[in-house]
């Protein structure tokens, strides 16, 4: 669990810290506009939790401001608020340029996927529909394809937290990923230690999921019946989170816990460290890994995800803060 690794800091000179989001920024997906949805305050068992009594929200950013400021979405359409405990997130956008907010929701610890539509000139959600499914079991994170049509990572087979614990340990590799539409739920890729992070190439051929206690990304074929045939492993050496692909590159980028035993034994004095990964090349014999960003925990603990948009980059936390930087 790396609980004694030291971690090197690299960190970009133009950084700031977002004063409005001071409880977790879990999951971050950005328009094409430059418009970042936020999920915050994930109440997840075993990690701190600095706001438990209050319920989770989605943030908005614009990241062509200047200076961008997050502010929560208002969510109307009769949505149960104070259970909102959202996970991970993904965007659809359809032919008409509506945009659609997909959320992992764990109400009661359960596991549900929210769709909200995003109304911009309210700057506000529409909830329209709770999906629900025996296999969406402990869900983690969501990629979206299509209308109702979206691939989800279960990241343990356990509910008791000890339990789920014991099974990263052992290597069991029980959890998968699977794909869900209104006429077919099926498991398409299993054998994850800890299936966690999902995205899509740009050209949606591919898609990418972390194993977070494997340490790795690992790089599956998209086919036409949805199933996912896995291409090849790459090994980071570091509990690998979220995960999203640069529009202008199409590299993947990675939040990642360097040190995870101070997540799960959490002490301010000696708070877990953040680190963000950059994976070029990503199909060739050899990919190219790279540090955007490593921290101690002085100003950032338990990165999540990273997202960038024409230079800018937010980086969330599963708990604590987000930080922006200018690249």
């Amino acid at each position: 669990m790396s609980a004694s690794r030291e971690v090197q800091p690299v960190e970009p000179e133009n950084c700031r810290l977002i004063e409005e989001l001071e409880n977790g920024s879990e999951d971050i997906d950005i328009l094409p506009s430059g418009l970042a949805f936020i999920s915050s305050g994930l109440k997840y068992p075993g990690l701190p939790n600095f706001a438990p009594d209050e319920p989770g929200k989605i943030f908005l950013m614009d990241l062509n401001e200047q200076n961008p400021r997050a502010q929560a979405l208002e969510i109307s359409g009769g949505f149960d608020k104070e259970l909102f405990n959202p996970h991970g997130i993904s965007i659809f956008i359809d032919k008409d340029h509506t945009v659609y907010l997909y959320v992992v929701n764990h109400p009661h610890m359960k596991s549900t996927v929210e769709i909200f539509k995003f109304e911009e000139q309210q700057l506000s959600l529409v909830y329209l529909k709770t999906i629900k499914h025996e296999l969406l079991k402990s869900v983690n994170d969501i990629v979206v394809l299509g209308p109702e049509q979206f691939y989800a990572t279960r990241d343990h087979y356990f509910t008791n937290t000890f339990l789920s614990l014991f099974e990263m340990i052992l290597d069991l590799r029980w959890t998968y990923v699977l794909f869900y539409s209104p006429r077919e739920v099926k498991v398409v890729a299993k054998g994850f230690c800890s299936a966690n992070g999902i995205t899509v190439s740009a050209d949606q051929k591919y898609v990418y999921v972390a194993d977070v206690a494997a340490k790795n990304i690992h790089i599956m074929e998209k086919h036409d019946n949805w199933d996912l045939t896995q291409l090849k492993v790459i090994q980071l050496g570091t509990l690998v989170d979220n995960l999203t692909v640069d529009p202008a590159t199409g590299d993947i980028l990675a939040g990642c816990h360097p040190n995870p035993m101070k997540l799960l034994i959490y002490n301010p004095e000696d708070p877990p460290g953040s680190e963000v990964l950059r994976i070029q090349n990503v199909l060739s014999e050899t990919p190219r890994v790279s540090t955007v960003y490593a921290n101690n925990g002085s100003v950032l603990q338990g990165t999540s995800v990273a997202s960038v948009y024409h230079g800018k980059i937010l980086i969330g936390t599963v708990f604590h803060k987000t930080l922006y930087c200018e690249l």
